[in-house]
């Protein structure tokens, strides 16, 4: 499966964005959506994985309460909702794939190029 992740820009503190990761090549709805964001000198971590139907989704504690994840299996898209953002949600985010819900980013199998969100006045 073929990700493609957009929505990044610049934002300042407090304010919102929503990304947006579209796939294609395989039925996306027998994946498991991730994601992941890598900050400037820091490894890649967790951020939210939406489950099949879209029914459920888990969050890093970091974002807990402020982002929503959600996907629309009809049109292939994962979406994450960013909202009162924080100078440390700076990073480039990822979009991945999977076979089942994980916190870990080696379960996923597929990845989109990144989009970069920077948080700052």
């Amino acid at each position: 499966v073929q990700l493609q992740a957009s929505g990044g820009g610049l934002v300042q503190p407090g304010g919102s964005l929503r990304l947006s990761c579209a796939a294609s090549g395989r039925t996306f709805s027998n994946y498991v959506m991730g994601w992941f964001r890598q900050g400037p000198g820091k490894e890649r971590e967790f951020v939210a994985a939406i489950n099949w139907s879209g029914s459920s989704t888990v969050y890093a504690d970091s974002v807990k309460g402020r982002f929503t994840g959600s996907r629309d299996n009809a049109k292939n898209t994962v979406y994450l909702q960013m909202n009162s953002l924080k100078p440390e949600d700076t990073a480039v985010y990822f979009c991945a794939a999977g076979p089942q819900v994980s916190y870990y980013a080696g379960e996923y199998g597929y990845w989109g190029q990144g989009t970069q969100v920077t948080v700052s006045s």
